[in-house]
């Protein structure tokens, strides 16, 4: 069926949601990409059938969505899709999730890995004797369930108020909303990570002049840094996360100071360490009271789990009843390996 032929209902995000998909998707099933060389998607094809400019000085007001019927069935994806850019521009989750899982439901149990004695061992094949016992892992159900939250804004606004403002403007503002819901998420993350998922699993923690780092409390040398390195091992810190002050220390120890360190962040904005980590700005470690910062194996430490896209009430925002409506994201995470992060705190 040809894009500019299909006949847009209420009941298609209610239908999409029943397959576990976004609005885009379930267009993508009907209308597919693959038949056009136009570089757009099934929902960019749907605002060029009716002429819905959302970007640039030339962008449409939010009135003309509703010119017709079926264009009002488009403002509810669109919302979602604004929205998810800005989570995007916001969101340090792909710099500490290993993966994410797509739930289609309110309860999830994650699994997890029982190594024995060899836990903490670094993880090898080992060779065994004729008749001699295997090193056995064990992998089982977690036995508490994810918490899974709801994160979100409630729109404080008429339809009559911003009916007339246009959409490159509405954009900027719920670019702001999904910025908001990268915090939100970003925070439970890095709790999940330092406090654990509730099942046992807590970061363990050390502290600038104890038995274990050395150094002096509340003062961050190259010796201090290293040994907290090499307490992750046979695990790889591959990730820092830090807090404003914390990364200020990391960023002006001697060691950090190379070329290649200034030359990479000048060239596409990452900034490693000095063992090669990448360093992640996170102050929702502060947030949570800490003066610390997080060492973690990015691949082995943190599972995100995620209902599909961003969530609007389609059928309120149809029907131009915009105020009091929701915007959400329903997610949570999960510890996937214990070892995998470690936390060091300044005193």
């Amino acid at each position: 069926m040809a894009y500019d032929n299909l006949q847009l209902e209420k009941g298609m995000y209610k239908e999409a949601m029943s397959k576990g998909k976004t609005f885009t998707q379930y267009l993508e099933e009907i209308d597919s990409s693959k038949n056009y060389d136009d570089g757009l998607d099934a929902f960019e094809r749907q605002l060029k059938r009716f002429d819905i400019v959302v970007k640039g000085k030339n962008a449409d007001i939010v009135e003309k969505f509703f010119a017709t019927n079926d264009s009002a069935v488009l403002f509810p994806e669109y919302i979602s899709r604004t929205v998810l850019v800005g989570l995007e521009k916001a969101n340090i989750l792909p710099a500490i999730v290993a993966t994410t899982t797509n739930i289609d439901e309110d309860t999830y149990r994650s699994i997890y890995m029982e190594d024995g004695t060899d836990s903490k061992k670094r993880k090898q094949l080992r060779r065994v004797s004729e008749g001699a016992k295997m090193p056995v892992t064990t992998i089982k159900t977690k036995e508490k369930v994810t918490d899974i939250f709801k994160y979100g804004r409630e729109l404080d606004v008429t339809y009559e108020a911003l009916r007339r403002k246009k959409l490159n403007v509405v954009e900027i503002f719920l670019q702001q909303i999904g910025r908001q819901i990268a915090l939100d998420m970003a925070y439970d993350a890095v709790k999940v990570i330092i406090s654990g998922d509730g099942n046992s699993n807590a970061a363990d923690v050390f502290t600038i002049g104890d038995s274990t780092i050395g150094g002096t409390a509340g003062t961050l040398t190259y010796d201090e840094y290293i040994a907290f390195w090499s307490e992750l091992d046979p695990y790889e810190m591959n990730t820092v996360l830090a807090p404003k002050v914390q990364l200020k220390d990391i960023l002006t120890l001697p060691e950090f100071k190379d070329p290649q360190a200034g030359f990479t962040f000048q060239k596409d904005g990452k900034l490693i360490s000095p063992l090669g980590a990448k360093l992640v700005r996170a102050d929702q470690i502060k947030e949570q009271g800490l003066d610390a910062i997080v060492g973690l194996d990015k691949g082995l430490c943190l599972e995100e789990v995620v209902e599909q896209g961003i969530t609007t009430e389609s059928d309120k925002l149809i029907d131009r009843q915009i105020e009091r409506t929701v915007i959400s994201r329903v997610g949570g995470f999960n510890k996937l390996f214990q070892p995998a992060a470690k936390v060091l705190k300044w005193e």
